[in-house]
């Protein structure tokens, strides 16, 4: 008889989640732990709108003053393709060229595979076998720089009001000099700003009867503009070292400089020679924000760092400038271009989606499973999550660089979220079923619902995952960019694996009651209930410091608590007596009919027939294929482009029409009115005025660019922003001799479009 007690009492189980439940408090221990990390590092972890990827793309410009596009061509830029197409030990997939006057680019893009460092190094190469073609005069010798798409301006600082240029220089220099003191940002680049320019016009016919040339008057301007060491003097018991001040500081310095002097004591000096003017240089380049000449700062964030917090720093600099009167009150300083407004609104949307999947499962759970136990799953959400942020190194070595908390992560755990139940749902369901309502002791229903599905579950979980280990192999630079998704979804549903076997088993025990009519208490109990009041009381202590999201969800989870009391409890028990045992009798039914004779062979045809049907369906439908689909736009491009060499007078007096021809169409949209949709309207002519995404940032004469950029879109008011489009393309039509383009911003991540 006592051995029979004895084989009775063994069951089969899984040791690990046997010692979790032998273990309470050490497992709850490491609940919170890991908890607290979770949170800690996803508030801390750098938010991007994209991944930053890593791509072999390395750019060889070059400077030679004086040539035509047809020399530079022929003199810099063959030469160098010659000896890049003829590259070995790195695959290279294309060579662009672009030969304007003056200037040479030429843009080597290499297999994902290959290295950056090598990359560079095999262009370098290219171009020291290539010098002995080049011209020996050149202005500027080749300069090799890797092209990083970190390295794209997150926003533009753009200043304008009733200064002349150089003042608003002056200011933007205060504020470069603020901005790149921040950690977050690697440079601020300023564009459309005046340069000092110092002319010194000399005479011909004086410099004839001095005898001077032009080299005696160069050399003699760079010889006087120095400042000279002249050693050390001793002061007492110190030594001080001695400095001769020569550097120019006004242009009166340089009237005495002496060009030429006699042995007889006479000197020419260069006030005799020359006319010398304190100047600005010609203009290369124009831009205008509504209408009205600026000075902008292109901001470049460092790579890896939170584009938010830098954008928000940004901010909180010039706003400490103004209130330090280091700005006047009237220098209007405009935002534009500020890739932290789409990523927020994205990060917020997307948290707020797997706040919202949560609740959903939740519920859905609750009719299935009753409470207590949809509740033990849903907690497998976030602790899930919380775990797989335990795994974030693995990630990094998979990834080959530090993982951020971008889009594509952010939808790999939305895309996983009804996923991640899966195995916790098995587990407490078969716990539950043991259990039979207190028949069973807790602990050993728990150890034994664990040891009967843990081998199916790892199965199940293990076919989930197959699919997605061959796109961690994914070539080309699309595969760079996806591969978070695959990575992210197999570390979070292998943690889900973890906590549906050690924490939620643990839940069951501590918390799993019989259910029914006859255990519940009245519905006013809820009200006394220590969840609920911690619930609300943390809710609303939580919106004191600001963290108004945790706040809002511990509330919403209070109020639930609330309405499954008076109202779902009693949904629940109807569903779970009538509705839910109807469901199954039918299922019941419907598979005992299809098992009979044939009818098995005939469902199994029909799937494929049916697969085949849909397949030819789509292809009659005739969809077109998109990898990112585009919406209403939130940016509206006028690309103008004329003949290579135009004079940029030229081509800015075009791009003025355009610009009316815009204005006119937004006459009712007008930038900064009240309800306006249109947020502003810059104007770019030779710098900044081809496509963002392109490799080529020189200045090019020949082009302009108008970028209209809308507010959010929940601040649109239902207005379309694709009307807009349509009108302006219909609106810049009929200038002879040009080639102008209406096109909206990319969608997805700039490399998707190289």
């Amino acid at each position: 008889m006592k051995v029979f007690e004895g084989i009775q009492d063994k069951f089969k189980q899984f040791g690990p989640t046997s010692w979790a439940v032998n273990n309470k408090t050490a497992i709850y221990i490491i609940a919170i732990l890991i908890t607290l990390y979770g949170l800690i590092k996803f508030n801390s972890m750098p938010k991007e709108q994209f991944p930053d990827i890593v791509v072999p793309t390395i750019s060889v410009a070059t400077v030679y003053v004086g040539n035509s596009p047809k020399d530079i061509e022929n003199l810099v830029t063959r030469p160098i393709e010659k000896q890049l197409k003829g590259i070995s030990g790195a695959k290279v997939n294309k060579i662009q060229s672009t030969s304007q006057p003056d200037y040479s680019l030429i843009v080597v893009e290499f297999d994902t595979d290959v290295k950056v460092e090598l990359a560079k190094q095999k262009v370098k190469d290219a171009i020291d076998k290539a010098r002995a073609d080049l011209p020996n005069d050149l202005t500027q010798e080749p300069n090799v720089q890797e092209f990083a798409f970190s390295e794209m301006p997150i926003m533009f600082v753009n200043m304008s009001g009733d200064y002349d240029g150089m003042k608003l220089k002056a200011y933007a220099d205060k504020m470069q000099d603020k901005f790149e003191e921040l950690s977050e940002v690697t440079r601020a680049e300023i564009v459309g700003a005046p340069e000092r320019e110092i002319q010194v016009n000399v005479d011909p016919y004086k410099m004839t009867a001095a005898r001077v040339s032009y080299m005696d008057i160069e050399n003699a301007i760079a010889r006087e503009n120095h400042d000279i060491t002249g050693g050390l003097i001793e002061v007492g018991n110190m030594k001080r070292t001695l400095k001769v001040k020569g550097q120019f500081a006004t242009i009166a310095d340089m009237q005495t400089i002496v060009v030429r002097s006699s042995a007889r004591g006479a000197a020419v000096y260069l006030r005799d020679l020359a006319e010398i003017k304190d100047t600005i240089k010609e203009k290369d380049s124009y831009a205008r924000l509504d209408g009205k000449n600026v000075v902008t700062l292109n901001i470049v964030k460092r790579a890896g760092e939170n584009l938010i917090e830098c954008a928000d720093k940004i901010k909180a600099a010039v706003e400490e400038l103004q209130k330090a009167e280091d700005l006047p009150k009237d220098l209007r300083v405009e935002f534009t271009g500020d890739q932290s407004k789409q990523t927020k609104t994205s990060f917020g949307e997307l948290i707020n989606t797997i706040i919202i999947g949560f609740v959903l499962v939740l519920l859905i759970l609750m009719f299935f499973m009753g409470v207590t136990n949809a509740f033990f799953v849903a907690l497998s959400v976030p602790l899930s999550v919380f775990v797989a942020f335990l795994f974030l190194p693995v990630a990094d070595s998979i990834i080959g660089t530090s993982v951020t908390l971008n889009f594509i992560v952010l939808f790999a755990l939305l895309f996983g979220l009804g996923i991640i139940v899966d195995d916790a749902i098995v587990v407490i369901e078969n716990t539950h079923r043991i259990y039979n309502n207190g028949k069973v002791p807790i602990e050993r229903s728990a150890k034994e619902a664990a040891g009967e599905v843990f081998i199916p579950v790892l199965a199940g979980t293990a076919t989930t995952l197959a699919p997605f280990f061959p796109l961690l192999f994914w070539k080309g630079l699309i595969g760079k960019f996806m591969i978070y998704l695959p990575t992210i979804l197999i570390l979070t549903l292998a943690a889900s694996l973890i906590v549906a076997f050690i924490f939620n088993p643990v839940f069951a025990v501590s918390f799993m009651k019989p259910e029914g009519k006859e255990y519940e208490k009245p519905k006013k109990a809820v009200f006394r209930n220590k969840w609920f009041l911690v619930f609300a009381i943390a809710g609303i202590l939580l919106h004191l410091p600001g963290f108004h999201g945790i706040a809002n969800f511990l509330i919403l989870m209070a109020l639930l608590m609330v309405l499954n009391a008076y109202v779902l409890n009693d949904i629940i028990h109807r569903f779970q007596k009538r509705a839910l045992p109807k469901l199954m009798n039918n299922y019941e039914k419907l598979l005992k009919w299809i098992l009979i004779g044939k009818r098995p062979i005939w469902a199994f045809v029909s799937l494929f027939g049916i697969f085949i049907l849909s397949a030819g369906l789509l292809m009659v439908r005739g969809n077109k294929s998109t990898f990112f689909p585009s919406g209403d736009p939130n940016f509206v491009y006028v690309y103008l482009k004329l003949p290579a060499g135009t004079d940029v007078k030229y081509t800015d007096s075009i791009t003025s029409v355009l610009e009316k021809r815009v204005e006119k169409v937004l006459e009712k949209e007008k930038p900064g009115a009240p309800g306006s949709i249109v947020e502003s309207v810059i104007t770019n002519v030779a710098v900044s005025a081809n496509n963002p995404r392109d490799n080529n940032r020189s200045i090019q004469s020949n082009l302009g660019r108008i970028q209209v950029s809308f507010v959010e879109y929940e601040k649109r008011h239902g207005k379309s922003t694709m009307v807009y489009k349509d009108a302006i393309r219909d609106a810049v039509q009929g200038i002879p001799g040009t080639n102008i383009e209406v096109a909206q911003e990319d969608g997805g991540h700039p490399l998707t479009h190289q």
